[in-house]
């Protein structure tokens, strides 16, 4: 079976989709045959009557995959709600056996996979099932992502805390989007977090000035390709 990591945030918007795919074509630059998936979108958009799902078409596309198939996104809905309240609207109930199938058939074609939940630890998919109990069905560490500003050592801590108390293997933190001019707040987030968090730091992803997710992607890339910090992530990654 492929090595793994699920990629989870602290909040919804801090960046999961970008930092997921930045990392997936790091691992692609690096040789690496990197399999991607994204288990539920809420908010997809309707193409001439067909949902697609902007999160995982990019993370494919970071990958070097052409198409995006069922495996890569088993579950596609409409309204850009909590996971189990578009699957309720569109009478889909989200399945953890099918999800789970999904990501053994990509295990079974590619190296390590990548695959990226939908907000944070606590989001709802189905009934009383949390996007952490997704993790723990899927037997892989968490990667978590947060942002650099005001009120990220907190939400990152129960991020943390929440994780270890579900039994969750936590590899590290990223935080993401940092500023090339940070504020105070900004800039001693790093070593708060990776004095208190109980996790490594496995990245300060900078900020990158562009529209074009797709150039975010390529940018961020160049830009951790050779950071000091990248080794660290690769190796809790299990890529040597």
């Amino acid at each position: 079976m492929a090595k793994g990591v699920f990629i989870t945030g602290t909040d919804t918007g801090v960046g999961k989709t970008v930092a997921a795919a930045a990392i997936a074509r790091l691992l692609k630059r690096r040789g690496i045959d990197v399999g991607v998936m994204k288990p539920v979108t809420s908010g997809c958009r309707d193409c001439n009557g067909k949902l697609v799902s902007d999160d995982a078409e990019l993370l494919a596309w970071s990958a070097g995959i052409p198409d995006v198939t069922w495996e890569i996104a088993p579950y596609l809905l409409r309204n850009p709600v909590a996971p189990s309240e578009a699957a309720s609207q569109d009478g889909v109930r989200i399945d953890f056996s099918v999800i789970k199938d999904a990501f053994n058939s990509l295990a079974s074609r590619h190296e390590f996979i990548i695959v990226e939940g939908a907000g944070g630890l606590m989001v709802p998919l189905a009934g009383g099932f949390l996007i952490a109990d997704l993790i723990t069905y899927l037997d892989l560490p968490a990667l978590v992502v947060s942002r650099p500003n005001l009120g990220t050592i907190n939400h990152t801590l129960l991020t943390t805390f929440s994780a270890r108390q579900m039994d969750i293997q936590v590899s590290g933190i990223v935080i993401n989007s940092f500023p090339a001019e940070p504020n105070d707040a900004e800039l001693s987030a790093p070593h708060l977090l990776g004095s208190l968090a109980s996790a490594p730091i496995l990245g300060v992803f900078p900020k990158i000035e562009e529209t074009d997710l797709h150039l975010v992607v390529e940018q961020l890339t160049d830009a951790i390709t050779d950071h000091p910090l990248t080794p660290f992530l690769l190796k809790e990654l299990g890529i040597v």
